[in-house]
């Protein structure tokens, strides 16, 4: 949307249960991480005179109080169920033609009122591709969206220098500019992108109302437990068959549907003749025990997404950053736009 440049980047990834932020610096084309930190966030939206936008500044205040954000230079993450994303090709044009092909098209791909959306784009060029069309990653997402995510970091005391979706802070996170065909998976607490990425660039995207909570809770329903005892033995033992036909069955459930998706986005690819080289797996819901193992089966590299190996950091914190770096993937990403 618009950026200024600056030294200081602060990621600010606002999620569904909790708010992660990165503050990273960049000299000689390298990244540092600065300081990082995250809060969970449980609203009582039934309260008189609740106002969201107000709590979530002050959380977010409170926030950078502790963990000593010097800057006020901010990117943040807007959330993939909220934003309408579409993959367009159209012929090789002009800035100008192209600007007036995408409004366009976009009346097309966006199913509300281009008066009520704030529309941007990116454009990749495939040097390889003898079909000079242009491939164009379109993003719409409602006005007044923008308007309250600018309000809650101007409350907060920060300048909003960008917005953009998540799937590229993973990409930019996790794969950068490698060449391959990759499948990012963000498993958070209430949902689950799956991301299909080629050459760097986001060829794909679907969301998923699956994430950690549903796991907790059929757990919970399924062993009749506390949330808090479902939560502990979906960490301790996950996917595997400690328990044989109990927890596993209640987890298998979710997964599944996840695991079908991913087999759907790389039969569409693999069937234009590309090849997907590697799955990787992000956010707080990536540690889940066996994850990893149960989607071997695809024939392909596993992995779970490391956000540290394109930036430099203390390696006095490497223990304590290392359990948390998986739900830090988009926050980091965010803050390497700079």
């Amino acid at each position: 949307m618009f950026f200024f440049g600056s030294n200081r980047t602060l990621g600010v990834d606002i999620g569904t249960s909790s708010i992660k932020v990165a503050q990273l610096k960049k000299e000689a084309g390298k990244f540092s991480l600065e300081t990082y930190g995250a809060v969970n966030v449980a609203f009582d939206t039934s309260s008189k005179g609740f106002d969201a936008i107000a709590e979530t500044a002050d959380i977010l205040k409170k926030l950078l109080e502790r963990t000593k954000v010097t800057t006020k230079k901010v990117v943040a993450s807007l959330p993939n169920s909220i934003v309408f994303v579409s993959m367009i090709e159209i012929p090789e044009m002009s800035d100008k033609e192209l600007k007036d092909s995408i409004q366009w098209e976009a009346r097309r791909y966006v199913p509300l009122p281009l008066e009520e959306v704030t529309l941007s784009w990116s454009v990749y060029r495939d040097p390889e591709s003898a079909s000079h069309k242009l491939k164009v990653l379109l993003t719409a997402v409602p006005t007044a969206v923008v308007e309250n995510y600018l309000k809650t970091f101007k409350l907060a005391g920060l300048r909003a220098m960008a917005l953009e979706i998540e799937a590229l802070a993973l990409i930019r996170s996790l794969v950068d500019s490698s060449k391959d065909a990759f499948i990012i998976i963000d498993m958070g607490a209430r949902n689950t992108s799956l991301n299909l990425v080629d050459k760097g660039f986001l060829r794909l995207s679907r969301n998923l109302s699956i994430g950690g909570e549903n796991i907790t809770t059929n757990i919970a329903q399924g062993l009749k437990v506390s949330l808090g005892r479902a939560e502990q033995f979906k960490k301790d033992l996950g996917l595997t068959d400690q328990l044989k036909d109990q927890i596993p069955h209640s987890i298998k459930g979710p997964i599944e549907t996840v695991k079908n998706e991913t087999a759907q986005l790389i039969n569409i690819y693999e069937s234009s003749g590309g090849k997907i080289q590697e799955i990787v797996f992000a956010g707080s819901g990536s540690r889940l025990p066996g994850l990893l193992n149960f989607f071997s089966d695809f024939g392909m590299k596993v992995s779970l997404g490391d956000p540290l190996r394109f930036i430099n950091y203390d390696p006095r914190v490497k223990a304590n950053l290392s359990r948390v770096s998986s739900s830090l993937s988009i926050a980091i990403g965010l803050a390497m736009r700079a």
